[in-house]
């Protein structure tokens, strides 16, 4: 599993000229999910994302969490984030998982964030999404487990 944290201001998603989703201050995760993703690698990725202090406190030093700023989350699902570009000019997406695995691991993460209480929005699996943001910051994290 890769997810790429980006500290947002704001950011949102459109499908079809539509909005599917957008928050204020908080966090924009792009999922990708490979062949061997579990639960239990999305739990443990879920507990990093909500706990990690990546928010400046009145001392503007990044020692507050998502939940401490009672921010949101907007989750993407993005499977070019496992693209390998070492062969040729054409990335191979091999190692991404196909969406018969994919699917139900993006709908239990995001369904993880929401048990967790904080408040997620999300695009569309496998749609074409334009996504906006303004990075806060930036912070951009990738983590992968």
């Amino acid at each position: 599993m890769r997810v790429v944290i980006q500290r947002v201001k704001s950011a949102s998603v459109m499908v079809d000229n539509n909005i599917a989703g957008s928050i204020n201050q908080g966090l924009l995760l792009f999922i990708g999910i490979t062949h061997n993703d579990n639960q239990a690698k999305i739990d443990w990725c879920i507990n990093k994302i909500i706990n990690m202090r990546i928010f400046s406190d009145s001392d503007d030093k990044l020692n507050l969490s998502i939940k401490d700023i009672n921010g949101s989350i907007l989750a993407i699902s993005q499977f070019t984030l496992y693209a390998d570009t070492v062969k040729g000019n054409r990335p191979s997406f091999i190692t991404a998982a196909p969406p018969t695995i994919a699917l139900p691991l993006y709908e239990y993460f995001i369904q993880q964030l929401q048990l967790s209480g904080i408040t997620t929005e999300t695009g569309i699996f496998g749609a074409d999404m334009q996504v906006s943001l303004t990075n806060d910051g930036p912070v951009t994290i990738i983590m992968e487990k």
